[in-house]
């Protein structure tokens, strides 16, 4: 049933707490999933612009404050970007404010720069036991892995293990990695159709064993920060599992609390 807020409603935005509602959740809410359901059917590409607030509350018949407060949650969850007198934009990877969203490493000195990439390894296998549990799929599942050393300024920083699910992501090639300059979350999104949307992080100290200090070009031993990292997008899909290792000796990692 669509929402609506019309004299023939079953219910109203005034009338959303009542019996009901045990059972149903507020309009806004309703509002938002219908937006977000657009959103990951692709109705409104990355970038691009939505209907006004306006137009959106003629389709859904409600009133536009209601549109108004769901697209105020959208905005704060990063599935929408407003732009003053333009309008409301889906939000897109390729925007440099997006870049360092789920980048945290930040220099201790200077400015914030996007790292350059040397792709190790890409192959294409079947899922581990604790991959396939961690991006819900069936163990032995076909998965993408791939391997890479991020430098900052040439220094070696990071060394990171991605697993991605590999029906999502056919045609993903070490040739088509190399060949693109942008961040790999906004490939993702272009070419896989794949809108990386929250993360969650488990963070510890680790040292560096002998094959990792040979590709970051430290000592073995020397401490480092081992990141594990599952992202997700649209209706809570996990579609990656980030296992990266940090060199912190020049960076720190920022986290922002609110």
């Amino acid at each position: 049933m669509q929402p609506t807020e019309s004299k023939n409603s079953p219910f109203s935005e005034a009338d959303s707490y009542s019996a009901l509602a045990p059972t149903f959740s507020p309009l806004y809410q309703q509002i938002k999933g219908l937006i977000t359901q657009s959103l990951q059917s692709g109705e409104w590409k990355p970038g691009e612009l939505i209907p006004s607030e306006m137009e959106l509350a003629a389709r859904f018949k409600v009133s536009q404050g209601t549109v108004r407060k769901a697209i105020d949650e959208l905005s704060a969850e990063n599935l929408v970007v407003r732009r003053q007198g333009k309008g409301t934009f889906v939000a897109t990877h390729n925007e440099a404010r997006s870049q360092f969203r789920f980048l945290r490493l930040v220099p201790d000195d200077g400015e914030r720069a996007y790292p350059e990439n040397n792709i190790i390894e890409v192959r294409r296998l079947r899922a581990p036991a604790d991959v396939a549990r961690m991006l819900e799929l069936k163990s032995g599942e076909s998965v993408v892995f791939l391997k890479r050393v991020q430098s900052f300024s040439g220094v070696p920083t990071i060394l990171e293990e991605l697993w991605l699910p590999g029906a999502i992501f056919k045609g993903l090639t070490m040739e088509r990695l190399n060949e693109y300059k942008g961040p790999m979350y906004a490939l993702f999104e272009s070419e896989f159709g794949t809108h990386m949307i929250r993360a969650q992080e488990q963070i510890r100290a680790v040292c560096a064993d002998q094959l990792t200090a040979e590709l970051l070009v430290v000592e073995p031993g020397t401490p480092l920060l081992s990141v594990e990292r599952v992202s997700f997008t649209y209706g809570d899909r996990a579609v990656e599992l980030r296992r990266g290792l940090y060199l912190t000796s020049a960076h720190h990692y920022r986290n922002e609390l609110s």
